[in-house]
């Protein structure tokens, strides 16, 4: 909320300045988040499909696509990239050989830990600045916020 906003006015009339808020606030965050970089780390674009592969697993052009919330073609350009560097490779899915699915090297593995590690470090050390009570309240949040994209 903002400085000058009052606790009263997240009731009736004042959930869209709730609403307005959490928008602001969780985009500053993500982008504060995005910010946080490795010496040379790559594109946000790739590091979001390296950590998609990494956490879930080889996926299809569609599916990182979709994860991502980019087009195919953009997806595509993000991919040939990594995989000219070494960082993915292809290989056709063993349930439907039509298919391809993009799986992690080693040297995608390592890029993808560096990238989450980072994040978490600066993360943990903004949280570590907060009270306590700060902390609980932010736990509390995030359950709503996660029920709330979840829906």
């Amino acid at each position: 909320m903002s400085a000058n906003a009052n606790p009263e006015d997240l009731s009736g009339e004042g959930t869209p300045a709730l609403g307005t808020e959490l928008r602001v606030a969780v985009a500053r965050v993500y982008s504060r988040f995005r910010s946080e970089r490795g010496d040379g780390e790559m594109a946000e674009a790739a590091v979001i499909v390296l950590t998609a592969l990494y956490n879930h697993g080889p996926q299809s052009l569609t599916e990182l696509s979709r994860r991502a919330r980019v087009t195919p073609s953009s997806m595509s350009q993000t991919v040939n990239r990594l995989v000219s560097g070494g960082h993915a490779t292809r290989h056709k899915d063993p349930k439907d050989g039509r298919r391809v699915l993009f799986c992690l090297t080693p040297s995608g593995t390592e890029v993808a830990r560096e990238a989450l590690a980072v994040r978490q470090d600066w993360l943990e050390g903004k949280l570590a600045q907060l009270s306590e009570e700060e902390r609980l309240t932010l736990l509390r949040a995030s359950r709503i916020m996660r029920r709330l994209a979840d829906s």
